[in-house]
Formats: C-alpha cells, structure tokens, sequence
C-alpha cells in the first residue's frame, strides 16, 4: 500500500511538472529539479515577529516595492522630498486603519529604532548616500537598481554593509526569474559549447529638447531633490521619472535596463568583470536636453576571450520582435560553439530544443535559488544570510554599466583592472576621474556622518 501510495505521489508530482513546464515554457527537468532544491516559502509572521520598515523615496517604482515588502513586515514611516509623493505613498500604504510617518529627511527615519528595514526607491544619485546611512544605522537595506552612481561609490558601500553586518538585496529582480538562471546554469556548464560571445539588447533612450525651466511644483524641495547632482534651474524633465536620462542623475538606459540585462550577462560568465570596454554613441545628445546618450554600442572583453556587447534598438524584429510592457524590445543572447541561447523577460529559446530539454547531470553547476526577490531578501532579513543580489553582486554588476558610460563619454577603448578597480593604460588618468565624481555640499558623504 505504501508502495502504491509514493508512486502515486510520484506520478502526481511530474504530472504538475509537465503541466507548468507547457504553462511556463521551461523543460520539465528544470522545474522538477528546481522544487527539490528551492527553500520552503518564507512563513507568514504574527503581528510581534515582523519588521518595521521605511520607504525612502515615494515614487511609482519606490511605492511598489513598499507594498510588495508588506506581506513581511510594517510599514512605518515615508520619506520623500516632493512632498505629494510621500502623501499619496501614506496613503497608499495605510493599513489596518495605521498611517505610516511622513518625513522629507531620510536621517530621521535612521533615527528610530523600530524602523529595521530601509526600502531605498530613490533616483538613482541618493541609492549610496540613504543606503550608507542606513548601513551605518544597522537597517537591512532593499535597494533600486543601479546600486550605485559611481564606482567609487559602491566600493565605499561594500565596506560600510560588510562593516555593519547589514544584509543588502540589490533590486535586479530577474536573478529571481527561472527564465535567466536557467539561461545562466546552461551557459556555465557548456551546454552551448565554449561560451564566445554575449549581446544584450537594450531599448534606445529619449532623446529631446532643448527643455525651459520652470517655477518649483509646490512641496517639492528642488535642491534636495538635486543633492550631490550640480545645482540648475527646475526643468521638469529632469525630475521624477526622466531623470534616468540625464548623466547628473543617472546614466540612461545602460544603468535602467543595462542594469537588469548586464546583471544576467555577468552572472552567466561566473567573472568578477570585463578587462576592457571600448564604445561608440550612435547618436549625441540635443543640446539643453537629455545629457545620457540614447544609442550607442559597447563591447566589454574577459580575460577569458568572451566578448560582451550591448546593442540599443528601435527596430520592431529583432529576435522575433520581443516587446514588453513599455513596448520596449530587449534581451540577451548567449552564443557559444555550439548554439545559442535567447532570454528575455517571459520566455527562453535555443538554437535545438534538446539545449533546454536534456537535463543537467547531478553534478552540474547550479546556481543560488529565488523565485521570490523581495520574499529572498526578508528571508535572508531573518536568517543573516547573504541575499541573491547582495551588495558586492550590486556593486560588480552596477560598475560594468558605469564603465560603458565611461567610455561612451571618451569615445575611446580603456583597459580595466578588476582587482584594483582602476583603468590602466593609454587614456586611463582621464578615464579614472569618472570613477568617482565631485559631490556638491553639502550632500557629499559628510551628509550622512
């Protein structure tokens, strides 16, 4: 009977297999093997065992992380600059009758002592400044993509959240997709043969203006807002969410979706980053408008002789004329000796059904498994551990884009040193100077202590 019993079980459990891998797209194998080896869900907590949270930086992205992270803890404080974003955030985020704290300085949030979590949805020119601070508060910290500004930046945040024993989870949530980890165990284990090349696809940028100032919105702090950025006039293009298409703030959509699709590309290469990195803009930017370059081509090269591209697009077949969302057509192509490998958000493909559809052996690589982020990192919030994006993965991930950007500024080949984090050679005492930037006081790193 007992017998009869497992192989009942057992015949149920790959008949569901079979039946998400059709729903999914993904090989039964994979699906099977990835059940055995995930975590169990993180628990429902009581209402004495979940953490005090904080956002920090209201928008839509910011806003959303927020209630995402509500199914683990409470949240107790808003924090925004423009103060109709942290209302509407308040708002939003009202629970059980409880109004969360609305607060413009992030300091005061580092200061209470029942907030243990920091939600960082700042633009991108405040992720080190509020992540530092809340590093240096002892706060776990999720934090939006790109993790850093600069280079130099994430070196300083590296040993500040390993200094303070923080658990940091970058916000590039496809390392918790099944699609791309799949793309990534194939690849590192030579299902397509020597890997010889990367191309990652990206949308072009906005390219626009000349933009007129304009009065300050009521209840936003302009200067704030701007902090370590060089002080201008209030164009509402640079604010909210274009102000990832000005270099002041961002770096374009290198470090908005380069950041999602370089992050895949690094993972599958098992490398700490490229040895050098040569790029070309195909288009400059208008002047008095956006400063970030809006189509360009970059190339990175590992020491181990794979080449990494990164290809901007407006053409509607490219690859079959993948579209997201945004209608937006993007993804990453992993080419190797032996076939290729095409990921994107919602799908995967092979140059031969058999890449995806054999299995792995026992012995495969396999890579670390989440197929909840935000739930991966509440996890790790509990048990101390090190979170799938954690912050040297952050860090590595957000300083290729920042070196594409390097080099598209110069228009010229640099060679990288990825122990010392410097460029070396012809061209890199002009180059270096974009690894850190000048901060405007007083929101330069003596902001936060």
């Amino acid at each position: 009977m007992a017998t009869d019993t497992v192989s009942l079980s057992r015949r149920s459990f790959v008949k569901t297999c079979l039946a998400s891998a059709a729903a999914t797209g993904l090989p039964a194998w994979f699906l099977e093997q990835d059940r055995a080896m995930a975590a169990a869900a993180p628990k429902a907590l009581g209402p004495n065992d979940r953490p005090g949270i904080a956002l920090v930086g209201c928008g839509g992205q910011g806003s959303g992380d927020a209630a995402n992270a509500c199914r683990f803890g409470d949240i107790l404080a808003v924090c925004d600059v423009d103060r109709r974003h942290a209302e509407n955030a308040a708002k939003r985020l009202t629970k059980n009758g409880k109004t969360p704290e609305i607060l413009s300085d992030f300091r005061k949030v580092m200061e209470r002592e029942d907030i243990h979590v920091v939600i960082n949805g700042t633009p991108d020119h405040w992720h080190t400044l509020v992540n530092l601070a809340a590093a240096r508060a002892k706060k776990d910290i999720y934090s939006e993509k790109p993790l850093t500004l600069t280079v130099d930046e994430g070196k300083r945040l590296v040993q500040a959240v390993r200094a303070n024993k923080v658990v940091l989870q970058t916000g590039t949530q496809q390392r918790s997709d099944r699609n791309f980890r799949l793309a990534c165990e194939l690849v590192r284990n030579q299902r397509i043969g020597r890997l010889q090349q990367i191309v990652v696809w990206l949308p072009a940028g906005l390219r626009g203006g000349p933009f007129a100032s304009s009065p300050v919105p009521e209840g936003l702090d302009w200067d704030y807002w701007q902090g370590q950025a060089p002080k201008v006039d209030y164009v509402k293009e640079r604010c909210h969410v274009t102000f990832r298409y000005w270099l002041e703030y961002s770096g374009g959509t290198i470090t908005d979706w380069g950041a999602h699709h370089n992050d895949i590309a690094f993972w599958a290469t098992g490398m700490k980053g490229p040895d050098a990195v040569e790029a070309k803009a195909l288009a400059q930017p208008v002047p008095g408008g956006y400063t970030a370059f809006s189509e360009y081509e970059v190339q990175f090269t590992y020491s181990n002789g794979v080449r990494h591209f990164i290809k901007t697009t407006r053409d509607d077949n490219i690859f079959g004329g993948v579209v997201n969302q945004q209608g937006q057509r993007n993804g990453i192509r992993f080419e190797g000796t032996e076939g290729w490998i095409w990921v994107r958000r919602g799908a995967i493909e092979a140059s031969k059904d058999e890449i995806l559809t054999a299995p792995l052996p026992s012995g495969a690589e396999r890579l670390y498994v989440s197929q909840d982020h935000m739930g991966n990192f509440f996890e790790c919030v509990r048990s101390r551990k090190d979170p799938i994006c954690d912050v040297e993965t952050g860090h590595r991930s957000a300083s290729e884009c920042h070196l594409a950007q390097i080099a598209l500024r110069l228009g010229r080949k640099l060679q990288w040193s990825v122990e010392r984090e410097e460029f070396t050679g012809e061209g890199a005492g002009e180059a270096n100077q974009w690894v850190a930037r000048p901060m405007r006081q007083p929101y330069d790193y003596s902001f936060v202590g």
